[in-house]
């Protein structure tokens, strides 16, 4: 009676539901569509902190001479709105643009990496059969 006791959760445990492998998951965090949100608004962080960096010394410098005061203040904002009135605001719209691209992206990427996980976990497992054939180097030749 004791035995069957004992017997009884084994034969449970060893289904088939607990034989196969677990399929991966996507963790939720980069499911969720608000990262792509915060991706863009990263890339507009980014470009911003790029436009302000200060490059009228480096330019001076590059001519062979001192920067005068005006130019110590210049940034590269400054230079590309120097060529193109419109700068900024093409950069926003680009940005704003790049949005849905972005979502669209990540939904792509969260659709397809469970199957790009399980190719992988496929070729680890080919490797290692691979690998278990191998002879041994250190086995004497006849």
């Amino acid at each position: 009676m004791r035995m069957k006791l004992i017997l009884t959760p084994l034969l449970l445990c060893a289904s088939p539901a607990f034989a196969q492998q677990q399929q991966p998951q996507v963790p939720p965090r980069i499911a969720d569509p608000a990262v792509a949100d915060r991706l863009a608004n990263a890339a507009q962080a980014v470009s911003d902190a790029l436009l302000d960096i200060p490059v009228g010394d480096l330019k001076a410098a590059a001519e062979g001479r001192r920067a005068t005061p005006d130019e110590k203040s210049m940034t590269v904002r400054d230079l590309a709105r120097r060529d193109d009135p419109d700068f900024e605001r093409k950069l926003q719209r680009q940005i704003a643009e790049a949005r849905p691209v972005v979502r669209q992206s990540m939904k792509a990427l969260n659709e397809s990496l469970p199957r790009v996980m399980q190719s992988l976990q496929q070729a680890q497992k080919s490797l290692e059969r691979a690998l278990a054939n191998l002879p041994d180097p250190t086995y004497p030749q006849r």
